[in-house]
């Protein structure tokens, strides 16, 4: 995968350089089933819940693993766990002349966007291994992600700023 931008004039923020992928792997997968096999005689309507984190790891020459983590629980009707799906879909990528902050949105936008489409399969193939109807993640927006958790950041880190002004004269009661 590569992203060029030549135009000097681009807009700010925008990703230039290159960004190939090496390779693409299942990391760690595990599913557990611990209502089987009772679960199987009930009306399925699941209650679903996602939980989706990326996380990356520099290695040497413009190397970088990027790791997409998942847990999935279903839940049954009555409240007990259907079953939990956990998978790790990582990618080998390479990256040449992008550094800094845009390196960062790069990471956390471009690279889980390549990653997803393996995790779902992943998470798919898993759950329909355990005796269950298809799952079809739905479309994950990482760019929408990854402008959020910079806000977090941001807000954090003020408030960190604001705390840090603050004599320890004001705070004593």
């Amino acid at each position: 995968m590569s992203e060029q931008n030549s135009d000097p004039g681009a807009a700010a923020g925008s990703i230039t350089g290159q960004i190939r992928l090496e390779r693409i792997y299942l990391k760690d997968a595990s599913f557990e089933s611990p209502g089987t096999p009772e679960v199987f005689g009930e009306e399925w309507k699941p209650e679903l819940n996602v939980d989706i984190a990326a996380r990356t790891n520099s290695g040497p020459n413009g190397l970088f693993e990027v790791v997409l983590s998942t847990t999935v629980r279903a839940k049954r009707t009555n409240g007990k766990t259907a079953y939990i799906v956990e998978t790790q879909q990582a990618g080998l990528f390479h990256v040449q002349g992008i550094v800094g902050e845009v390196l960062q949105r790069a990471l956390g936008t471009v690279c889980p966007t390549t990653l997803f489409p393996y995790l779902r399969e992943s998470v798919d193939a898993l759950v329909v291994r355990g005796g269950f109807p298809p799952l079809h993640l739905a479309p994950v927006n990482f760019e929408a992600l990854y402008r959020q958790a910079v806000a977090q950041q941001k807000t954090h880190a003020e408030a960190g700023e604001q705390t840090k002004s603050v004599s320890p004269d004001a705070v004593k009661h």
